[in-house]
């Protein structure tokens, strides 16, 4: 497979490897073996992994800056799965959730409840009242701050799932 995303190659042992203790890091204990199961493809650049693919679709990117992990919809859909609340959880009043639902941002004065440990610049979710997955974006503010605040933006949303579960 290959076109506009480059070769999709299969990952070293080695890769594997760094990979799952990069996502072990950023987002907990065990996050590496649910974000990258067997069977995962990596699109490599200069020798350095930029993309990790499933057969269903983009997982995550790498940011070459720094290295992060940078989730796509089906990487973010396997972690929230992993992950038991309120890790990396930012709950939303419902009212707003077909915002969030369509990538928009997170304003601190909307959310209800934060995972305490979220730290300004990490990956979360953004979850209604009964924590259905909404969105995933990175935090600009510290969990605590997202729920005490009434100002500024909580959460850069980067992908809007594009449904709400509202009416569900």
């Amino acid at each position: 497979m290959g076109g506009e995303y480059g070769n999709l190659d299969d990952p070293t042992p080695k890769d594997v490897m760094r990979l799952r203790a990069t996502a072990d890091y950023l987002f907990g204990k065990n996050a590496g073996k649910s974000l990258f199961p067997e069977g995962i493809r990596v699109v490599k650049s200069r020798g350095r992994i930029r993309q990790v693919w499933l057969p269903s679709g983009p997982v995550c990117a790498i940011r070459a800056s720094d290295g992060f992990i940078i989730l796509n919809r089906k990487g973010a859909e396997l972690l929230y799965s992993a992950m038991a609340p309120p890790h990396m959880r930012v709950a939303i009043m419902d009212d707003v959730a077909p915002f969030a639902a369509q990538g928009k941002t997170v304003f601190a004065k909307h959310v209800t409840a934060a995972d305490p440990e979220i730290r300004p610049g990490e990956e979360v979710f953004v979850v209604d009242s009964n924590d259905r997955l909404l969105a995933s974006g990175r935090a600009l503010l510290a969990g605590v701050e997202m729920v005490e605040f009434n100002t500024g933006k909580a959460v850069e949303v980067r992908r809007g799932f594009g449904r709400c579960f509202q009416d569900a």
